[in-house]
């Protein structure tokens, strides 16, 4: 099972810049979005979509935020949110059930300029784990998305200079701490541990990308007992059409 995770920063967007023939050369079995920033009824699918079933999650204000799962085969269920009412009005969580294991698309929230949602965030991060934590109970998990921190100093290229950014304050870096410590395995870094200039996230300005001055912000994170199922856990930097690149891996 091919999995693949893309923050495409505006799905709309994002199919005028190839995302059409993203999805014919990868032809991923799940394909999770994230910052769709539309309704379904906004979006004219590609038809190399046809085959999927559709699932979305998006913000109740208009042009925010938003997830969705695009899957060829049907999964046994689907789950909008988290059930908290103050964490699910901004279209961040959406839960697929396959046979073998849960799978999460997320959007976590930005702690934004002067940290000033970094307390919402501290919450968010506590309640997610604990949503996920509740899922295993039944199945394992897989979650994947744009979970806007880079864990480690590896996992950005410029970390002196962004020791009070969002994204990569100790809070934030705690966050995905306790997510390691309660089980879930960060599969890229696991198969990577030395990987220096691995990032899935550039700034538009200054010729970032070109330059691969940029942070790694999205992840597929598995349950540890599925630890041994995940092949070959990819960063797509070549894929343009988002300020993000996906991510993908493997379920054997």
């Amino acid at each position: 099972m091919k999995l693949i995770s893309w923050n495409v920063n505006g799905l709309r967007a994002a199919m005028k810049k190839g995302f059409a023939d993203f999805v014919t050369t990868e032809s991923p079995d799940v394909l999770c979005l994230q910052e769709t920033k539309a309704k379904p009824e906004q979006v004219d699918l590609p038809l190399e979509l046809a085959g999927y079933e559709t699932f979305w999650n998006s913000a109740i204000k208009p042009g925010y935020s938003g997830v969705a799962i695009f899957s060829k085969t049907a999964p046994l269920d689907v789950r909008v949110g988290m059930g908290i009412e103050e964490h699910d009005s901004e279209g961040r969580v959406l839960t697929a059930e396959f046979d073998e294991f849960f799978l999460v698309t997320v959007y976590t929230p930005n702690s934004q300029d002067g940290l000033r949602r970094l307390a919402y965030r501290q919450l968010w991060d506590q309640a997610f784990l604990a949503f996920c934590k509740e899922l295993e109970k039944t199945k394992p998990v897989v979650f994947c998305g744009d979970l806007n921190v880079a864990h480690q100093e590896i996992d950005l290229a410029r970390p002196k200079a962004n020791r009070m950014s969002a994204g990569f304050t100790d809070e934030e870096r705690a966050g995905f701490d306790a997510m390691v410590e309660a089980g879930f395995v960060d599969t890229f870094r696991s198969a990577n541990p030395g990987l220096e200039g691995a990032y899935s996230w550039w700034s538009y300005r200054g010729g970032a990308r070109g330059r691969n001055v940029g942070w790694r912000l999205d992840y597929f994170n598995v349950s540890s007992d599925l630890a041994d199922k995940v092949k070959e856990p990819r960063i797509l930097s070549e894929v343009l059409g988002s300020d993000h690149c996906p991510v993908a891996l493997t379920m054997k």
